[in-house]
């Protein structure tokens, strides 16, 4: 009995140990995500930055709310809201020509500029878009650095 293309496919990424991350009724990208955003969250607590994770009430017209917001200003004397995203690397959408660069699909997941746009006006947003694979956003970067230099 033959396999067809279709079922190759299909049986690939579990074959590959892939299947959890990229699986819609799996939760390896959500478990990811909720450890990301309580690592941002914790570690401000060590800087001494108070911060609320999932903050309602900044983003009232749809529901949808960034995963926290510092207390205390971050920048420019704006408070800090961030986002936090796991991107399957190896998901079909991202392996066409150009993102096969290190980091590309999470950049590409970080553009979240027209969900938050309410935000920029009166909050510093910061995307941070992290691959299964383990690459990371610029902008999520820097701001983990910014964090990173201010528990020293």
């Amino acid at each position: 009995m033959g396999f067809g293309l279709t079922q190759i496919k299909i049986d690939r990424p579990k074959a590959e140990g892939l299947h959890g991350l990229s699986c819609k009724g799996g939760s390896g990208r959500s478990v990811c995500h909720h450890a990301l955003n309580d690592l941002i969250w914790r570690a401000l607590s060590k800087a001494d930055i108070p911060a609320t994770k999932e903050p309602s009430g900044l983003l009232r017209t749809d529901g949808k709310r960034p995963d926290g917001v510092t207390l205390l200003p971050w920048k420019n004397g704006r408070c800090a809201t961030w986002d936090v995203t796991v991107t399957d690397t190896m998901a079909q959408s991202y392996l066409h020509n150009k993102t096969r660069t290190s980091g590309a699909a999470a950049e590409a997941a970080a553009d979240k500029t027209a969900k938050y746009s309410p935000l920029v006006q009166t909050y510093v947003f910061v995307p941070n878009a992290v691959e299964t694979m383990g690459a990371i956003n610029s902008d999520g970067l820097e701001f983990l650095g910014d964090l990173g230099r201010r528990i020293t």
